[in-house]
């Protein structure tokens, strides 16, 4: 049976998730532009881009509430990089709310600015046991966690990825990789929900 999977489609690296997630069998990605577009899907991406203007589009297209109720409804949700600092309870230093699905704190761009981006190499035991190209840019580090949130990767004892029942937070992006690994764990946890 092909299951839906959405990628918020406001801004930022849309396209990208929508090729990996296309490349697993039975999955059929949609670019959600629409809240009720959220009505025929099984999972949701949001991805990275600029956290802030994502964050005004999700009020402006009232996506908010949508969103919150997908999330209600035990359905998937996946944030990468400005995703995750969206599903996030608190950010540092703001008072403005996110969606705060994700019992964590992060600071905004902790691991440097767009000149110190990089990629680190690593097994997320998890996710593969084969060696994952983790890709940071103005990447969020998670600060603090609350309970029942799992650490699925730590860089240098800093924590860089999380999951929850049914959320997963990288402060990094598997989708600019040529690996599919984290969008097969990803649709294998909706698929986990669904049977």
């Amino acid at each position: 049976m092909k299951i839906k999977v959405g990628v918020l489609a406001l801004q930022g690296g849309v396209a990208e998730h929508l090729d990996h997630l296309n490349q697993i069998e039975n999955v059929q990605a949609l670019a959600v532009k629409k809240p009720e577009e959220l009505n025929s899907c099984a999972g949701l991406i949001i991805p990275g881009g600029e956290s802030t203007t994502i964050r005004k589009l999700i009020k402006a297209y009232n996506f908010k509430k949508a969103i919150r109720k997908f999330y209600q409804q035990q359905k998937v949700i996946w944030g990468s990089c400005a995703g995750l600092i969206l599903l996030a309870a608190e950010v540092e230093g703001e008072k403005e709310e996110q969606l705060g699905l994700l019992d964590i704190k992060v600071k905004r761009n902790a691991f440097g600015s767009q000149l110190n981006s990089f990629i680190e190499k690593a097994v997320i035991p998890k996710i593969s046991d084969s060696i994952q190209e983790l890709v940071f840019i103005r990447a969020p580090l998670i600060t603090e966690v609350g309970r029942g949130i799992e650490i699925l990767y730590q860089k240098e004892g800093q924590i860089a990825a999380v999951e929850s029942k049914n959320l997963i937070g990288t402060s990094f992006h598997p989708e600019l990789t040529d690996s599919n690994a984290f969008h097969q764990y990803f649709v294998s946890k909706i698929r986990n929900k669904i049977s």
